[in-house]
């Protein structure tokens, strides 16, 4: 895909906006598409978002649309930038209305389905079929840096080579780096899992426990979405790459992270309703700590850290309480017989 194809970006909160930016300014004829009136503004010849993206000045070419209809018209692309818990009602209002010049579905939304637990590749194919290509965009990459133009790299999974190919050309421009893979579930996985490791680092530093705690949480943490992974049929390159290993260390540092900032809440004592009233946007961690908690039980697998944080987030136990129990664990192998790194 490169200039003068149609893309519809569906979801104008930080990074749908940010994405669409990226898009408009690689030459791409974009449509960007929300729910509110006025969720864009024009200000002179740019745009402004003034929610989600406030100060940043966006390109006046993006066709800004509620109208989910005219958004879609003969567009080539369709990327998804909702919530998780939005995904599958988003899929199943555009299913009657695909144009026959779709190329295929990517998103960049990331987590599972609620309840049902399933990976968003599993839902898009539950939708709208297994024959319509599909791909994820994912890896480390703040909304607000991305549309500011600095510079990014993702990274873009799909089972079929070319329509994965086909949208890293797409957002692969002079500040942002896209790469390719094939490994849509382990590539899921890392950025769901990672918002679910932050919270933990985000406590760590809360609790003003030093860099070496939180060094060895996020390495600790990578682990044990290493296992879980591998567990899935999934390859372990794909989390110590972007999908994996950059987003967490990202998401677990960087103060833009709402997941780390929940965590940080925590770790100073502030109750979870508080923290997540105060962040004031979907913090994606406290439903995803329940399905991979799932994942783990359908493997028998043991992830010390997730679940933890999934205790901690239920009120099951008090940040010092799970930081207690990490510690009084046994000395073990770092990595077990076996697992296959080699």
């Amino acid at each position: 895909m490169g200039s003068g194809v149609r893309i519809a970006v569906l979801g104008a909160g930080s990074w749908g906006t940010a994405l669409a930016t990226l898009l408009a300014r690689n030459g791409l004829d974009v449509r960007l598409w929300g729910r509110r009136d006025g969720a864009l503004i024009r200000n002179g010849e740019a745009l402004k978002n003034p929610k989600y993206l406030p100060g940043i000045s966006l390109p006046g070419n993006i066709q800004y649309t509620t109208d989910l209809a005219h958004s879609l018209a003969e567009v080539d692309a369709l990327l998804v930038v909702v919530p998780s818990h939005a995904f599958a009602d988003t899929l199943d209002s555009v299913k009657a209305l695909l144009p026959s010049s779709l190329k295929g579905l990517a998103w960049a939304t990331k987590g599972f389905e609620p309840g049902s637990g399933d990976f968003l590749h599993e839902v898009a194919d539950r939708v709208l079929g297994v024959e319509l290509p599909k791909a994820v965009v994912t890896g480390p990459s703040f909304a607000k840096e991305v549309a500011l133009g600095l510079p990014s790299a993702v990274t873009v999974h799909s089972d079929d080579d070319e329509f994965a190919q086909r949208v890293a050309k797409a957002l692969h421009g002079p500040n942002f780096r896209a790469y390719s893979g094939n490994d849509i579930r382990g590539a899921e996985l890392g950025g769901a899992m990672k918002n679910v490791l932050a919270v933990a680092t985000g406590i760590c530093d809360g609790m003003q426990l030093g860099l070496n705690a939180r060094a060895g949480l996020i390495t600790r943490g990578l682990n044990e979405m290493l296992r879980l992974n591998l567990c899935l049929g999934g390859r372990a390159e794909t989390i110590i790459g972007l999908a994996g290993l950059g987003d967490l260390v990202l998401t677990c540092t960087g103060d833009l992270s709402r997941n780390r900032r929940l965590g940080l809440a925590l770790g100073r004592g502030t109750a979870l309703a508080a923290a997540v009233a105060e962040i004031g946007q979907v913090v994606e961690s406290v439903q995803t700590a329940d399905e991979v908690m799932r994942l783990a039980q359908r493997f028998n697998l043991d992830l010390p850290i997730s679940s933890r944080v999934h205790a901690v987030l239920h009120g099951e136990t008090t940040p010092a309480n799970g930081l207690k129990s990490l510690l009084a664990r046994d000395q073990k192998p770092e990595y077990p017989p076996g697992l296959g790194l080699g």
